[in-house]
């Protein structure tokens, strides 16, 4: 494990005890400066332009899938991935000191985080729910609005930041709830220490290829042959050619190692475009 003993600054989406921002600090360790961010774009603009060293972006959820806005946003940018993390989401109902579960009748969060506690909103009906932009901002409205009928679903950080209290901990619907991080850098900030190890490595590319029958059965072949592991694959519109798709995809390996650089230089004959969007050490928490 690499010691962060730099003062990187991260950007992340969302306000102060948000889930990216302990993505970030799991990352880049506790003494990391996280900035935050009102929308992913902002997010991105601010690593891009360098006012911040680098950006925590949440990819996919293991229960709502993937984050769509994100993957169009790394196309946009020049940036590349020189990290992963995957952090478990732990919902919680807070509120302001003093109130209790009973005296609830308003609860906000961001709809996400709603929809997987919905187990815990139907047993209390009485409950009016209301979708915010942010899990921790909905807890850093309801203690700034000092109501004492209103709660907010967020994580246990957020309670923390914001001087609140757990009234019901662990409200998702489910427990094996995980969602993945990337950290992104410019090229002239990749290689800034990250707390990633050295064990395993993973890489992630975007491509297009012809629209023609077969052709991404060919695309996957290159990997197949070599027998590299792919652990996702994701498509995306093509703006302006309907029923056309960009392709995300991460594979187990470097890319100078022998095998993917040859199945990426391989893959390169038969795309329309190509660009690796990094290669980075896997996440431990991951299978």
């Amino acid at each position: 494990m690499q010691d962060n003993s730099n003062s990187s600054r991260a950007a992340f989406q969302g306000e102060r005890g948000a889930f990216s921002e302990d993505a970030a600090r799991q990352l880049l360790g506790p003494s990391v400066e996280t900035v935050p961010n009102r929308s992913f774009d902002e997010m991105f603009n601010a690593v891009s332009s360098g006012a911040v060293d680098c950006a925590v972006a949440p990819i996919e959820n293991s229960l709502a899938g993937s984050v769509h806005k994100n993957y169009d946003l790394l196309e946009e940018h020049d940036l590349t991935i020189i990290g992963e993390t995957n952090v478990r989401i732990v919902h919680n109902l807070i509120a302001p000191a003093g109130v209790e579960l009973p005296d609830v009748r308003r609860i906000y969060s961001h709809p996400v985080a709603l929809a997987q506690c919905e187990r815990f909103l139907r047993a209390h009906p009485e409950i009016e729910v209301e979708a915010a932009y942010d899990t921790a901002g909905s807890v850093k409205m309801i203690m700034e609005n000092g109501r004492r009928d209103e709660a907010a679903i967020a994580g246990a950080t957020a309670a923390e930041v914001y001087g609140a209290r757990i009234l019901a901990a662990s409200v998702e619907d489910n427990p094996r709830n995980f969602t993945r991080f990337l950290l992104l850098a410019r090229l002239d900030r990749a290689a800034m220490s990250t707390m990633g190890g050295a064990g395993e490595r993973k890489t992630s590319i975007v491509f297009r290829v012809a629209n023609l029958p077969g052709s991404l059965f060919r695309a996957l072949a290159v990997f197949a042959l070599r027998d590299i592991d792919l652990r996702k694959i994701e498509s995306r519109p093509i703006e302006g050619r309907p029923w056309e798709y960009t392709f995300y995809l991460d594979l187990i390996g470097d890319r100078d190692d022998p095998a993917v650089a040859r199945a990426l230089a391989h893959l390169a004959e038969m795309t329309e475009t190509i660009r690796v969007l990094g290669s980075y050490p896997k996440s431990r928490a991951e299978g």
